[in-house]
Formats: C-alpha cells, structure tokens, sequence
C-alpha cells in the first residue's frame, strides 16, 4: 500500500498485534504537530495552541463517530495505554460497589493482572471464566454487581467476543458494571464496539495505526461513582489552600477526570488522523488483509508439524512447531528480515499455568501486508520444517 511507501522490500512486518506501522497521512500530521503549531493545549490563547486544541477536540469527535456512540451518553480521555487506561479507572471505583470481580482466562496480562490487583486491594472474590472456542462468555454466570473487565479480541488467536451486546445486557441487568479491553479490536473489528453499552472501553492508538498513545471511551453516567485520587494540572478549575474544583463537574470537560497534566497533544491529534485513514479505507485493503489471512492460515493449519492455536483465519495467527524452540525460530525468520513475536505474549496464565504450551510464535498482519510478506514467510517456514 502507498501510504507504507518507507517498509522495505524485504522487510516483512508481522508484529501489528503489539503496535501497528502507521501510514503517511499519520506521520505526517504528528510531524505538522511538531513544527507547524508545537503548543500545549487547553492552557494557552494564542494561535498555535488554538489550533492544537480544536484538532484535539475533533480527535475526540471523530472517535465517538467511528464507534457510533452518542456525546451525550460517553465521552473520550486520552491516557498512555490499554493498561494503565484500565487501572485508572479500577483505581476510581469504589469497593463497596461490587461482590465480585470477574475476568476471563484468555486475557493479556493488562486486565488479567488489574483485576487481581483491586480484588486482593479490596478483599473482593474474583472468577476467571473460560471463554468458549467462539470468543463467547458463559451468560448463566452470576454476574450480579459484579465489576467484569474482559476483552473484545484476543491477541493470541484473534478470537472475538461474539456475545458482547448480550453480555453487556446480562451484566447491567444484574446491576454489574463492564470495562472492555478493545486494544485488539479498534483497527480491525471495530464493528464489534460500535453502539455498545458498555460503561467503558480502553484502548491504545498504537495498535489503530496511530501514534503511541492510549484512550479511554465511558459512560457519562460512569463519572457519579468514581472517586478521584490521581489529580493534577489541567483537572482543576480552581484550587483554593485546603480544596480544589474539579473541572470534570462541567459537562464540556467531563473527559479532564483521567486527563492529569500535560497530555501528549500531537499523538492525538496523529491519531484523528488514523481515524480519518481507517474510516476511508477501500474495500480493497480489507479484502486483502482477509486474503492474507486465510492464505497464511491455510498453511498453518494444514502443516503435520505445526500446531496451530487458531479455530478460524484471523490477521492473528499463533503456532507452534513440534521439535523447534520458538525462539530459534523467531530468531532465524529475524535473520532474514520476518518480524514476528515469540513467547507467551502477555498472556501468561492461559498459554502456561492452563494449556501448558511452549513459548509460541505469533504473525499479526496488518493493512500494510503484502502477498509478498506472506510467501516470503511461508517459503521460510517450509525451508525449515522440511
């Protein structure tokens, strides 16, 4: 693709999973932050800082349209991650709120490990569901005021979380609440979050083709239980010796909550323009990523000597090779220009202390996938395996 113009030839870049290349039209407007109007926002009169507060304030506007969420039901912070959107939030809620917390076993370590966190903190009981081969969640679970944080795809196999609209209902009428992990399903599978109920979904630009940057997305209605305890610069609107004033109680800056101090302005400003980029995509390009995947997956699975985790072509494939150190392998596609991810993959509890697998070898394609990439890494592969 045009718009990935810089990737070498022999480069072929398998790791979208953990952060996504960015395309031209990104680079180019966090450059344009840089050097055209580098200022802080929210702070500052004049031009250059004027200019970078309407383009933030559109970023804000452009993800609630891509997710199709309504203004007046969420709003939209920008943190450093997926991970530490989840914790500032949990870290907010107030324990005698829940019975429970409630995850599931094929989490990546960003929730798995905040929900332990805040269930000893509190002295809460906490269930790990097994998820079933679909993605799905058991809905005769007892979800009654329970706090569940779960993903939407997994970034082992690409699995989704087929019954997210019903679980979401299942939890709320059970007077639970849900936090999604939407790191994995921004870019790709984004149609699983659009409309959602959830009362809020975490995700990190860097894996949407943006810069490195993290965002939360909750539910207006969320902010009157959180109690807040991370508080600086830029939350206030005004602070007296003893007291302080939130600027959250306003309407207009309610996403200040998780927003303490300078934030990183020209990321999210690159990342409307990733917005703006996946929202115009051709048909073409998703067509393309799916013909790769299931050209890559038809290989794998039909390979005698590799164990393929998937059920189902995703642009996230993970394996593992009978008699071959992961790692070997990782290393010896390396040395010919294939970058891929070897090991558990932040999802230590599943892949080790549940299915006792190897440390496995993990393709995540993206957009910027080419047939090429694809032949040159199976003509590799077969090369090794004999």
């Amino acid at each position: 693709m045009q718009d990935f113009d810089y990737l070498k030839p022999d480069d072929v870049y398998l790791d979208a999973a953990c952060q996504s290349l960015r395309p031209r039209p990104v680079i180019d407007a966090l450059n344009r932050y840089y050097t055209e109007h580098n200022s802080c926002g929210e702070r500052v009169k004049y031009a250059w800082g004027q200019t970078t507060d309407s383009l933030v304030e559109e970023t804000r506007t452009k993800l609630l349209k891509y997710l199709k969420l309504k203004s007046r039901d969420y709003f939209v912070s920008f943190t450093l991650n997926t991970t530490y959107g989840i914790n500032l939030i949990l870290a907010q809620l107030p324990p005698n709120r829940f019975q429970k917390v409630i995850t599931s076993d094929i989490e990546h370590n960003s929730p798995f490990l905040a929900t332990i966190a805040y269930a000893r903190q509190h002295d809460l009981p906490r269930e790990v569901l097994s998820r079933n081969e679909d993605g799905s969640l058991p809905l005769d679970a007892d979800y009654t005021n329970a706090l569940v944080v779960v993903n939407v795809v997994s970034n082992i196999d690409g699995r989704t979380l087929t019954n997210l609209k019903d679980l979401v209902k299942t939890v709320h009428k059970q007077h639970g609440i849900i936090i999604l992990d939407a790191a994995q399903a921004l870019a790709h599978n984004s149609d699983l979050l659009h409309k959602t109920d959830a009362d809020a979904l975490c995700s990190s630009a860097h894996k949407a083709y943006g810069a490195s940057l993290g965002v939360i997305v909750a539910r207006r209605e969320l902010i009157k239980i959180l109690e807040p305890n991370i508080i600086g610069g830029g939350m206030v609107d005004d602070v007296d010796r003893d007291r302080f004033q939130l600027s959250a109680q306003s309407a207009d800056h309610i996403y200040t909550r998780f927003e303490p101090g300078l934030q990183a302005w020209g990321e999210i400003i690159a990342f409307g323009a990733a917005l703006d980029w996946l929202t115009r995509l051709p048909r073409a390009a998703h067509e393309s990523l799916a013909h790769h995947s299931e050209t890559l997956y038809d290989f794998l699975s039909n390979h005698p000597k590799v164990s393929l985790l998937n059920h189902a072509p995703t642009p996230t494939q993970s394996f593992y090779i009978d008699g071959l150190d992961s790692h070997l392998v990782g290393d010896s596609l390396s040395d010919q220009g294939v970058m891929a991810r070897t090991g558990y993959f932040c999802v230590h509890y599943y892949l080790d202390h549940v299915m006792h697998y190897p440390p496995l070898i993990r393709f995540s394609l993206g957009y910027h996938t080419r047939a090429s990439d694809i032949e040159k890494t199976i003509a590799l592969l077969e090369r090794m395996l004999g």
